[in-house]
């Protein structure tokens, strides 16, 4: 297959690897982008693709919370311009249609298009904002996730629209449950940020986390050899990558290696017990760098960036004498997934309405 200049550089912007390096791993996949870019990771010499980066898309992210905080509802309405995005009129409709989707308990697109609002069917609704606006305009996704007994649900909407995060956590009472409401929302805003995938690593995928593993070793070796050069301290490359990797058995090989360390160190064995748990701790901090990527309970948080987020859960359940469990999230982030090729986004959204 011949492989075009246009291939080339868009695998150099989706990777960030040098040229002839692009050009090689095309070669080598025979043109299969996907493949070209795990190839250039196993290398260590790009980093994932970063689909967001070739988005583009309008419109807003709405995120509607219940006043008892047993409900919440985010979704996600596109238009072709930014202007358009800024309009009261669309503002409205946004909000309007959020409301309506979690007051009247719809889940589906069809379900939506055929449900009555302001007593017409919403896609003539919809049909008559597109008219009055004068853009097309479609209503990509939405989800509603509802706390239950002894439950809570809280939600964050970034300030320009464009990035929204539902999270609901299960509680062992409604006093819990009440007083983590600030902490979920505090969740959210972290989650806004720092764009978590998953909540655990349990949720992660095996031979997913495999290919990463053998991706994120590669990248720390390569740019250990640039800090070698320049006399900087290296990276530590890890053993493992997920939680999800290191079973009673992995554990306890760390911990005699650790028991090893401290004897060939003279640590009398009686204090053993006082020095293991934070050197643990630290095992699983240099070992889960997939899991501080990718999982919200993973990740340090970002207002005490000492603790991960499961530890401050944890702590918080305490201190309010009961337990906090993340049962739910949700991260909507406008235009995600719309990836812009060559034609405009004008066509984008016709395509999806029609």
């Amino acid at each position: 297959m011949e492989i075009s200049a246009q291939m080339v550089k868009e695998l150099r912007e989706s990777t960030g690897a040098g040229m002839m390096d692009c050009k090689k791993a095309l070669v080598e996949t025979d043109g299969d982008m996907d493949k070209a870019v795990d190839l250039l990771r196993e290398k260590g010499l790009g980093k994932a693709a970063k689909k967001a980066d070739r988005l583009a898309s309008e419109g807003l992210v709405s995120v509607e919370v219940g006043a008892d905080h047993k409900i919440a509802t985010i979704s996600e309405i596109n238009s072709e311009t930014d202007f358009v995005a800024k309009n009261q009129n669309f503002i409205n409709l946004v909000k309007n249609t959020t409301l309506h989707i979690q007051s009247k308990g719809i889940s589906s697109i069809d379900e939506l298009n055929s449900s009555i609002i302001d007593g017409v069917k919403f896609d003539e609704h919809l049909k008559s904002q597109i008219a009055t606006i004068g853009e097309n305009l479609v209503v990509r996704r939405f989800e509603t996730i509802k706390a239950g007994a002894n439950g809570v649900v809280n939600g964050y909407l970034h300030s320009n629209g464009r990035v929204g995060v539902i999270i609901a956590a299960a509680c062992d009472s409604e006093r819990t449950a009440e007083g983590a409401k600030e902490l979920i929302k505090n969740l959210c805003m972290h989650a806004a940020a720092m764009k978590p995938s998953v909540i655990s690593y349990k949720d992660l995928d095996k031979e997913f986390v495999e290919k990463e593993f053998i991706a994120l070793r590669a990248e720390l070796e390569k740019d250990n050899e640039e800090l070698k050069r320049l006399g900087k301290p290296l990276h530590h490359i890890p053993e493992y990558a997920s939680r999800c990797q290191i079973g009673d058995a992995e554990l306890a090989k760390a911990t005699k290696a650790i028991e090893e360390e401290l004897k060939a160190e003279g640590k009398p064995e009686k204090i053993w017990d006082k020095i293991i748990p934070g050197k643990i701790e630290r095992f699983y901090a240099d070992n889960t760098v997939l899991d501080q990527r990718l999982t919200l309970l993973g990740q340090f948080y970002v207002m005490d960036d000492k603790k991960t987020i499961e530890q401050v859960v944890e702590e918080k359940g305490k201190e309010l004498g009961g337990k906090i469990e993340v049962v739910k999230y949700v991260r909507f982030e406008l235009g995600e997934g719309l990836e812009k090729k060559s034609e405009d986004f004008a066509a984008e959204v016709a395509a999806q309405i029609g």
